[in-house]
Parts: C-alpha cells; sequence; structure tokens
C-alpha cells in the first residue's frame, strides 16, 4: 500500500508514531508522512529545524514533510497558534498534493485539528481516512481548567464533533472511548474499532536491576501535565514521609514541571528526585531500577476514561503498578493483577496503596502478571497485524 500518514507530531518529538511508520516500510509499505516543525514538549523549535531547514527529509525509510507551524511556548494564545499554524498549513499542503495514495491515516492525540490535513486530501482524491484516536476532544481541555459550560470549550465540543465524524474508521486506545464518541459526537458504532497502544521493544528486555540497596523505588514516567495530576504523588510522598526507604521518582517532562518541583521545595520532600526527559533508548535502564511504576489522572469523567500508553509499557517492562485514578486504568491493573489503584487524586487512597506494596510478600508475582497481561493483549506484533488489516480494508 501506499500511505499517507498525518500527525502534527514526530521524530525527533518523543512521540510513540515513528515506530509503527518504520514498521510499515519494513513490511513492505511506502509511507509519506505530513508533520510539523519539532518544538514538543518544552515549546521551542528544535534548532536544527530553525529557519526554514529540513522541512523535507526521510528517516528510516518515511518520508517526511514539515509545514509552518507555530511554536507552542507555554501560554495559551502559542498554544492555540500552534493548533491551527499546523492545522491551516498541512490542510493547504495535503489539498495541493498530486500524488496518489491507496489509503489515509492519521494518528489523532491533541488537537483534534490536527487530523485536518488527512480529510483535505482525502476529499479532494476520494480516499478513505482511518484515525487512531488516542485523545479525547474536547475532553482533554478539562485538564486545563475549562468548563463544559465555558464558550472555548463549546467551540472545540462543535470543532471536534465535525472532525469525529469525518474518518470512514475511528481506532481507540481505551474502551471506555467509544461511549464518548457515540455519546458526545454522534459517531456510529460501527465505525469504531478498539485497538490499545503497545510497549516499544527496548522493554522486552530490561538492563540488570542493581543487585542490593536499600530503598524501595517508585517511579513514574512520562509527560508531566495537569492530566497526569501529580500533585496527587507529591502528597502522598509528604504523607509517607516517615518511610524512610522510599524514593518517589519522576521521569520526564512538561507543562507542570516547575510548579511539582516548586512543592517539593517548599515541603522539602527529600524523598522525590527528578530526573528530567531522557532518550528512549536511555529509558530501560530507569525502568529496571524501578521496583513499581506509577500511573495517576486527574479526577475529570472523560479524562479517566483514557488508557495511557505508559501502562503497557510498565506491563511490558514487568512491572508492578501503583496507582490513583478511575475509568479503565484500574480495570486493567484489577485483571491483570498486578498492583492497587486508588481513586483519582486521592493521594491517602496512594499512600495506602504503596504501602500495600511494600507488605506485599511476592511482589515479582506482581510484576511477572503485568508481563503476561501484556503479552495476552498489547504486544506490538497484535498491534501492528491489526492496523494493517484496517488499513488495507479501506485503501483504495
Amino acid at each position: 500500500m501506499k500511505i499517507l500518514v498525518v500527525c502534527q507530531h514526530y521524530w525527533p518529538e518523543p512521540y510513540p508514531l515513528p515506530d509503527i511508520c518504520e514498521e510499515l516500510v519494513r513490511r513492505g509499505h511506502t509511507v509519506d508522512l505530513i508533520t510539523d516543525v519539532p518544538n514538543y514538549p518544552m515549546g521551542i523549535t528544535y534548532p536544527e529545524y530553525k529557519g526554514g531547514a529540513r522541512r523535507k527529509e526521510a528517516h528510516n525509510g518515511v518520508n517526511i514533510t514539515r509545514t509552518f507551524t507555530i511554536a507552542r511556548r507555554h501560554n495559551a494564545v502559542f498554544r492555540l497558534l500552534n493548533y491551527y499554524s499546523y492545522a491551516w498549513s498541512s490542510s493547504w499542503y495535503a489539498s495541493h498534493l498530486k500524488e496518489e495514495y491507496d489509503v489515509v491515516f492519521t494518528n489523532q492525540t491533541s488537537p483534534i485539528m490536527m487530523s485536518s490535513a488527512a480529510f483535505a486530501y482525502a476529499r479532494k482524491h476520494g480516499k478513505k481516512v482511518v484515525m487512531y484516536c488516542m485523545d479525547l476532544w474536547p475532553a482533554c481541555l478539562a485538564a486545563g481548567g475549562l468548563t463544559e459550560q465555558s464558550p472555548i470549550y463549546k467551540f472545540f465540543g462543535w470543532e471536534s464533533k465535525r472532525l469525529y465524524n469525518k474518518p470512514d474508521r475511528i481506532l481507540i486506545t481505551s474502551q471506555m472511548f467509544r461511549q464518548y464518541l457515540e455519546q458526545q459526537h454522534g459517531v456510529a458504532d460501527e465505525k469504531i474499532g478498539y485497538l490499545p497502544q503497545y510497549a516499544a521493544a527496548q522493554f522486552d528486555t530490561l538492563p540488570l536491576a542493581q543487585s542490593k540497596k536499600n530503598t524501595v523505588d517508585l517511579m513514574f514516567a512520562g509527560n508531566i501535565g495537569a492530566a497526569q495530576s501529580l500533585t496527587t504523588v507529591l502528597q502522598a510522598a509528604e504523607l509517607l514521609r516517615e518511610e524512610t526507604t522510599l524514593r518517589w521518582h519522576i521521569v520526564g517532562d512538561g507543562s507542570e514541571l516547575g510548579n511539582l518541583k516548586a512543592i517539593v521545595r517548599e515541603k522539602r520532600l527529600d524523598n522525590v528526585i527528578f530526573h528530567g526527559r531522557k532518550p528512549p533508548e536511555e529509558m530501560p535502564a530507569y525502568y529496571a531500577q524501578a521496583d513499581a511504576m506509577l500511573v495517576t489522572l486527574t479526577a475529570d469523567k472523560f479524562i479517566s476514561l483514557t488508557l495511557p500508553g505508559k501502562v503497557q509499557t510498565y506491563m511490558a517492562a514487568g512491572k508492578p503498578i501503583i496507582g490513583a485514578a478511575i475509568g479503565e486504568i484500574p480495570q486493567v491493573i484489577e485483571a491483570a493483577q498486578c498492583g492497587w489503584c486508588a481513586g483519582a487524586e486521592d493521594a491517602a487512597g496512594l499512600a495506602d496503596a504503596v504501602q500495600k506494596f511494600l507488605r506485599c510478600p511476592d511482589r515479582e508475582k506482581l510484576g511477572a502478571n503485568a508481563r503476561a497481561y501484556y503479552q495476552a493483549h498489547f504486544t506490538r506484533a497484535r498491534f501492528m497485524d491489526e492496523l494493517e488489516k484496517e488499513l488495507r480494508c479501506y485503501a483504495q
């Protein structure tokens, strides 16, 4: 197949899509991609892409075109400019493409408008679009404090309904997305399929951990934003300050990192360690040192429908999981029998879950359960086979 891929974020930004595109290339398909000028997650254009540099390049067999994008920086105005600059420029480029593709694949996170170019191309050439829905819009806006009654939320509700009804097929990362898309946006049930995320291959085999240590290391790894509710982790760390063997590790970067560091300084939480953002190839070494992994989400009723990709990665690494969330996350942890999950934003509950882990006589069994569940439900091979089948089904 000849596949046109549309997504606002791509390599060298920290993002899972390159592995999918490169595997499609390895399977014999041609993949051309329309994406942004890299500036995620710090909101600053990467130096090697400034001044119009590297707008067309190839990476591991994927042909990349980068359209005009205003860097997101760290305020709402520039974030909005970032969203629409890519949506407009990529749509203009796609609508003028003369190349013929068999199918269009759009990888949709935030914002929903990042998929606009897929529909611009499909409309002109009469092709079908398969969307991979990883975030729900406008539900994601609730993490930033917007209410459903706000004019901005209502505008993006209208925009989201319009765009979610354009694809021929929507593949969802969480089972709970189905009800939201049907009830909030009127998407037909038969258009929706379930395709959960998988973990990168480097987590299949972790480096050997330190054999002897006098600490119990808990780790959160990933984006640090409002939706992740990491203040809950800091509150639990404060509640368990007297557990002197506990160490709370936060690996990653994002809009809330500065606020979290300020809280740690104010509370003098010497048991919390920030590592910053690390390249993907270094992450298995960090995971190897963790006794259990942390996953938290805000209590928003829509954001709780998400199953973050980090859950699959934690499981692939064979690590117990301790969480504070509602929705799909506790269901998966319970089904896998790989840890404990408190309610969203429930610091006392998270602290209690950590104490259960500390008292657990067979922590290795929790990790083995996590790995077994991953192998049964979330492997890369299963994902790619299903995606390839879906793309072939809608190719013309």
